[in-house]
This record gives structure tokens, sequence and C-alpha cells, in this order.
């Protein structure tokens, strides 16, 4: 799953790092390059203590409701990948039957963008369940 970062230098600081999908996610480093860095560690262990808690994943808002928020408006733009499947606890194999036409999608999806099967599959469960409590919260 890909997270949006902004960071940010004040003078005399080290670099922040503001994740503004996951609420009270921060981080820093000494370097642009370190931050990023720190910020994945950060990212993870928030992801970590959310699925430990039983609390849902947030949805992530689209690029362009970032920008317009006047608190980032300086920042540097990047983006940090993380795998879901790698912290969410032991693994455990599991049977899904699915189409063949639609496994087939799924693998050439993830191919083409450097995924795996079962990381991509967890992604989708996420958000799938992110953005239904998003919908129940709404009434």
């Amino acid at each position: 799953m890909q997270y949006l970062i902004f960071i940010h230098k004040d003078p005399d600081s080290d670099y922040g790092v503001i994740v503004p999908d996951l609420p009270g996610c921060y981080s820093a480093g000494s370097t642009i390059e370190e931050a990023i860095q720190n910020t994945h560690e950060a990212i993870e262990c928030h992801l970590e203590g959310l699925l430990l808690d039983g609390d849902p994943i947030p949805l992530k808002k689209s690029l362009e409701q970032h920008l317009d928020d006047p608190d980032l408006k300086d920042a540097i733009l990047a983006v940090v990948d993380v795998d879901l499947s790698k912290i969410s606890g032991k693994f455990r194999r599991v049977y899904v039957t699915l189409p063949e036409r639609f496994l087939k999608q799924i693998d050439k999806y993830t191919r083409s963008h450097g995924l795996k099967r079962s990381a991509f599959l967890a992604d989708a469960a996420m958000n799938f369940m992110a953005e239904h409590e998003r919908d129940n919260m709404r009434g």
C-alpha cells in the first residue's frame, strides 16, 4: 500500500514528515533519505498498532485533496510503499476460489506493478473494509 508523505524543514531543524492519511503518524530524519526511511518504519509501526487494536486502516485521500491542505503547501511530496502482509502478524495460508479470468487480471496487474498477489489482495481487503467502515460512520 502506498502512502503519500509530506516532508518539511524549518531552519536549524531536521526534516519532519507528516503522513496525512494516518493521523498521528509522524517521523523525521537529518536528511531527506533518512526521513523517508524512518517514515517507512513509522508507518509500519502505526499500521501494526491499528491492526493489533482491531482498528480499521484509515482510507487514503486523493493527492488533490492533500494538495488543497494549506498546512502541506510548502512540503516536499514523496511516496512510501508498505507491504501490509509483512506487518499483520503470522502468515496463514488460505484457499480461495476466484474466476480464472479475474485471477488472470489480478496477476497481470500485480506483475506490471511489481506486486505480489497476496499483498495486493491484502491491500484490496483493507481498503474495502476501510471504505465500508467510513460509510457506516456516515450513517
